[in-house]
């Protein structure tokens, strides 16, 4: 086969391989060539096309080289000028020739120009719809992609895929929502590649055109369909069923945490867990996202989940993407948990990928022969030398952060963590055998742990509603008691002299300060502090005070140590770059400075804020910001700014960051090929969101082949990552 042309590539590189894709590949803007104005007619800085015959043609050397083309239409004459030109141009453009030239019309001392027009020859008739201008990368040329596009259009196969009864709203241009079945796919595709000269241009741009909006709710419906059909197939799989095997006498494994906690446990703690308990004690594998704000005490209700999972006679994962936030969490379920599995001769195991091979080789040992009843660590937990004996419940925090790639990979490998079967005797779960012996579940179901994700970002309904569509979702919205209110505060980073006696003060006053930095290193690109010398600084800013550094390439146990150091209160400042972003619980430090804050992104500052006012004493986040050369902070920058200063409540937050971003950037999406929206807006197509939800379940009841093509249609095989 003959090795494709760089356009060709290009097209690849673009995602555009089927027809269909090109057909989705809708233009960024316009060009209108359905019309010739006359050169009298033409004002300064209108964008226009004359029809023309050259007079003149000339390579002028000063005061650079440049071809200059006088044109005349009989009405006017305007000079053309070339800073970039080839022999081909110039024969184009000789004396006498025609032309059609597009360009912006420029007044000057010799009268009107035009620099750089677009320009052929005049010949044929004037198109009858608009210009389309794609968006492209190098070594694809918009002529090219034009063919391209046209030809898939011409070849496209488009039945339509909505059943009669389930027409979209389309939005009328006053705003209100009415059934209006006019535009099909194919006839939207077609407007929106090619439209006529008479439509509003404004109705095109902000996507109100009934055109868009029969895409847009097309869209949203595909991505309807594929969450609903992964949470239906989910809901055909089999999981243990989580019921304590109680002895008389006995109290239950959960009961035995609740009365052993320093604390009382929230309404939003309890609510959740009976929610969770609920699911585990079904025998289809729960999928559930658990959701609250920094502090709402998401690690308890994980442990309680543990607990019903263990007493049932099972093992349990939790995984977190950094080891700072793994080693919280099991220095957390250590203390808690630890005595009360030491009397049923059991432990908790850590695994994380630093450790040293003979501590590595023994906790495997432990995972696989059971003994290890809940395993804490990093991804390391999912690695293939790993063999869980019976894990039935799987716990990761801050499921966002994990990669798409790695999240798939997380839910095959726990797709087969059950591998051994339920425990036997005693420990064998309530109400069911092992489902591969043709127990109460058949010879052949498929097992499945629980799925239980835990996130510190809230997420906006409207995103729950979309890509969260088939998750249940538990909401801890009540913080515990004794969490201080955080003050923000934004100061210029040339008042950092006072931040620094600010941080004395604190200091000296017993308490402890993160001055978090955003890079380790140097960099050309973005001019920032270096963690490194902001140590040295703050070291000789703050005599007599412990002042430590924390960052991301440290070893594991330096790491350890340092935070150790910090946490027992012998460390006055810890200068850190993100890695103590979420996790990380000291209820001494009252002090919060981050330095280039309008460098770091809502949610991150949210999270980095809710390190402080763990504690009793009045805590502060101080958002030093720096207006760099232009002394001027930019409008993304200030809305950022400007939100964290207004609210400390995460959900509130995370709707604003919603806002800001988009939901690629919000998800993590945008780095990791997840199947995003690419025309529908969650913030103001509300109404079409309503009915792709309504409408998803109808039509894979009713209509489950016309439902399959068209989630093949828009999303092909990109409809795994909405399942991740």
């Amino acid at each position: 086969m003959a090795d494709k042309s760089p356009a060709q590539k290009a097209l690849v590189k673009l995602g555009l391989t089927r027809d269909i894709d090109l057909a989705l590949h809708l233009p960024l803007r316009y060009e209108d060539e359905t019309r010739i104005t006359p050169l009298r007619n033409a004002r300064e800085g209108d964008l226009v096309q004359i029809e023309a015959t050259v007079t003149a043609s000339e390579v002028q050397l000063r005061p650079r080289r440049q071809l200059v083309v006088r044109v005349e239409d009989g009405t006017g004459s305007c000079e053309l000028r070339f800073f970039s030109f080839y022999p081909s141009h110039q024969k184009t453009m000789a004396v006498g020739a025609r032309l059609r030239v597009r360009g912006e019309v420029r007044g000057g001392f010799w009268g009107r120009q035009m620099l750089h027009p677009a320009f052929r020859k005049a010949e044929g008739a004037l198109p009858a719809a608009l210009t389309p201008v794609y968006p492209t990368v190098a070594q694809l040329p918009q002529a090219y992609l034009r063919r391209a596009v046209a030809s898939a259009l011409a070849r496209v196969q488009l039945p339509e895929t909505l059943p009669p009864g389930l027409q979209p709203p389309v939005a009328r241009f006053d705003g209100h929502a009415a059934l209006q079945p006019v535009w099909n796919l194919r006839e939207a595709l077609l407007f929106l590649h090619h439209p006529t000269p008479d439509v509003a241009l404004a109705t095109l741009q902000d996507h109100s055109h009934p055109a868009w909006q029969r895409l847009k709710a097309e869209e949203l419906l595909a991505q309807q369909l594929s969450q609903l059909t992964a949470k239906r197939e989910r809901a055909r799989l089999r999981a243990p069923r989580l019921q304590p095997a109680q002895e008389a006498g006995t109290l239950a494994l959960h009961e035995q945490l609740l009365a052993v906690l320093p604390f009382a446990l929230t309404g939003a703690q309890r609510r959740v867990s009976a929610e969770i308990a609920q699911d585990l004690a079904r025998p289809v594998p729960m999928h559930r996202l658990l959701q609250g704000d920094v502090g709402s005490g998401k690690t308890v209700v994980a442990a309680l989940a543990a607990t019903v999972c263990m007493d049932a006679g099972w093992q349990c994962a939790l995984m977190a993407p950094t080891e700072i936030l793994a080693e919280q969490h099991f220095a957390k379920l250590i203390g808690w948990l630890e005595p009360l599995l030491a009397a049923r001769g059991q432990q908790v195991a850590w695994l994380v990928g630093g450790q040293k091979k003979k501590e590595r080789a023994a906790m495997l040992e432990h995972i696989a022969s059971g003994a290890a009843a809940l395993v804490v660590g990093t991804h390391a937990v999912i690695q293939e030398q790993v063999r869980f004996k019976n894990l039935a419940l799987a716990v990761i925090d801050e499921q966002h952060r994990f990669g798409v790639a790695q999240r798939l990979a997380l839910r095959q490998k726990l797709q087969h963590g059950v591998a051994a079967g339920p425990p036997q005797g005693d420990a064998a779960p309530l109400g069911g055998s092992d489902p591969r012996s043709g127990g109460a579940w058949g010879p052949s179901a498929p097992m499945e742990p629980h799925l239980l994700m835990m996130s510190a970002t809230p997420i906006p309904r409207t995103l729950a509603m979309s890509y969260y569509a088939d998750l249940d979702v538990s909401t801890i919205d009540e913080l515990p008691p004794g969490r201080t209110p955080v003050v923000t505060k934004l100061i210029a980073d040339s008042r950092k002299d006072q931040v620094v006696e600010r941080i004395a003060a604190q200091v000296a006053a017993g308490r402890q300060v993160y001055w978090v930095c955003p890079l380790i290193e140097e960099s050309e690109a973005l001019d920032l502090s270096n963690a490194t010398a902001t140590h040295v600084e703050l070291s000789e800013a703050l005599p007599g005070v412990t002042v430590g550094l924390l960052h991301s390439r440290m070893p594991s146990l330096e790491k350890k140590a340092v935070m150790e150091e910090f946490k027992s209160g012998r460390m006055g400042v810890l200068v850190s770059t993100t890695v103590i972003e979420v996790g990380v619980d000291v209820p001494n430090a009252s002090l919060m400075v981050i330095e280039h804050a309008e460098r770091f992104g809502l949610s991150q500052l949210h999270q980095l804020r809710g390190r402080v006012g763990r504690g009793a004493a009045a805590s502060a986040c101080v958002l030093l910001y720096s207006t760099g050369d232009s002394g001027r902070l930019g409008e993304t920058a200030k809305s950022r700014l400007k939100a964290m200063a207004e609210t400390t409540d995460g959900f509130e937050i995370a709707r604003r960051d919603l806002e800001i971003r988009g939901p690629g950037e919000f998800l993590g999406a945008r780095q990791s090929g997840d199947a995003l929206l690419r025309f529908a807006d969650l913030a103001c197509d509300g109404a079409l969101l309503a009915w792709a939800r309504a409408a998803a379940p109808q039509m894979l009841d009713q209509h489950p082949l016309l439902a399959e093509q068209h989630i093949q249609r828009w999303l092909g095989a990109k409809s795994d990552y909405l399942k991740a």
